[in-house]
């Protein structure tokens, strides 16, 4: 077997050297996760020389300059997770929008299939044995690569020498990679404390309600999941398993306070059904540099494919397994839209309707759904008699369990729907509850009855 060194070496090419495999009318994709920053940036430099390059972005963090207006000729986005960095140009309509399966985060290379020329990720340098590792965060990579190599395609890796290196399936070897770029620093190095590109924020006084009414519901040697958002986010921080013993974790990140609780031993997955003894995730996120350095080539942490850890079959394996997930509005007979109202796109399903279901048929499993009751200030009510025209429902309303607000649980399952509406009702701010109530009337009872 011949020396990686030699090989490694003879891959290892610029930015701009990257940059110049792109032609017109290619198909390019980066990875789920950190975009390979330098390559981006080359890319996107060339601007004026390129014409109708699709590109496919997951998870938009950077800004290269094509969700600016003007670029829609040289370069047509496609993005998966709305954020920050392409919310603009979704909400005009300049980029396409692909919301996922059932299991979210598919591989890039299965979006456009044959289609693609190029994918584009990011790796640590390779260890002595040739292997490089894809930091915190593994999604779809692996395979993304394997499949894009199978189909004789280019993949470009750029190497951050600042991405820890972790246990599970987390590693690729230099003789599947076709170049190797040097990264560049973006400003915005791993372990920054931030999930979803949102920087973690003094919680609002309402989430310590919705947090002990949360905790209520799980129990020792449970194992949890929780989902990215702003109001699952705060939740550990807060207090959700204070006093808890043995928990298990198994989840798509491990949101703010969760690896400090796998250091002070609450978490500790002692009790779980399977992946004994260890944190599942596909992603560490939401930590501090300190506790990513802590979590680095640490065997508790295991990273593996979302298509695993976001297998209904696999959550629902999990004993006593309890999913924290949180919705954007429900209505009074508990459909719950985590993406948007109307055509409004604000975030895609990603696992929770594979964790909520997982949830359903583990024995002993709950699943919660939190919202604060109120949107825009206190201005409007996020339990609505009914959905505008064309929103998208996460979770049917035959699958949802309990349902949180800073004014307490409505357990959901088995009711009926007049029983759902009154119990939804109640978890309204009180501004609004006499009018959900009239159109719950309206809406489930008979005229005479109202």
């Amino acid at each position: 077997m011949k020396q990686w060194q030699e090989e490694y070496a003879r891959k290892l090419i610029s930015a701009e050297e990257a940059a110049k495999l792109v032609k017109s009318g290619d198909r390019i994709a980066f990875t789920t996760g950190r975009e390979a920053f330098a390559i981006g940036l080359a890319i996107a430099a060339r601007k004026e020389e390129l014409r109708g390059v699709r590109v496919f972005l997951p998870s938009p963090g950077y800004d290269f300059g094509w969700y600016d207006q003007g670029w829609e000729d040289s370069f047509e986005v496609t993005v998966q997770f709305p954020t920050a960095t392409c919310q603009q140009m979704l909400d005009e309509r300049r980029c396409d929008f692909n919301f996922g399966t059932f299991i979210p985060f598919q591989a890039s290379v299965e979006v456009w299939g044959e289609e693609l020329d190029i994918l584009l990720t990011e790796v640590s340098p390779p260890d002595k044995n040739g292997f490089c590792s894809f930091g915190q965060s593994l999604w779809s990579k692996k395979r993304d690569i394997q499949k894009t190599k199978e189909k004789g395609k280019l993949v470009i890796a750029e190497v951050n020498k600042n991405l820890i290196r972790t246990y599970g399936d987390n590693y690729i070897h230099v003789s599947d990679i076709d170049y190797f770029v040097e990264h560049i620093t973006s400003g915005a190095e791993p372990g920054t404390g931030t999930l979803a590109g949102r920087e973690v924020k003094e919680p609002a006084p309402y989430l310590k309600d919705i947090c002990g009414y949360v905790s209520e519901l799980v129990h020792d040697r449970d194992t949890i999941q929780i989902g990215v958002g702003r109001t699952t986010e705060p939740l550990v921080r807060l207090g959700l398993l204070d006093n808890k013993h043995d928990i298990g974790y198994h989840s798509e990140a491990t949101t703010p306070g969760i690896i400090a609780l796998v250091r002070e031993e609450i978490i500790t997955g002692k009790y779980k059904t399977i992946n004994q003894g260890k944190v599942t995730v596909t992603t560490l996120g939401g930590g501090t540099r300190e506790e990513m350095e802590w979590a680095s080539n640490n065997p508790l942490f295991q990273l593996v494919d979302v298509e695993y850890l976001e297998d209904t079959r696999v959550i629902a394996a999990h004993d006593n397994m309890v999913t924290i997930n949180q919705a954007l509005a429900v209505d009074l007979s508990g459909q719950i839209t985590a993406e948007g109202l109307g055509t409004s796109i604000r975030s895609i399903s990603g696992g929770q309707l594979a964790f909520v279901v997982g949830a359903w048929l583990s024995r002993g499993g709950r699943s919660i759904t939190v919202l604060p009751s109120t949107a825009q200030g206190g201005k409007v009510s996020r339990i609505l008699p009914i959905f505008p025209a064309g929103t998208p429902v996460t979770v049917p309303r035959n699958c949802v369990d309990y349902v949180v607000t800073e004014y307490g649980v409505a357990s959901l399952k088995g009711k009926s729907i007049r029983q759902r509406a009154e119990a939804l009702t109640s978890l309204a701010h009180p501004d609004f509850r006499a009018e959900l109530k009239e159109q719950s009337r309206r809406l489930y009872w008979p005229e005479q009855r109202r």
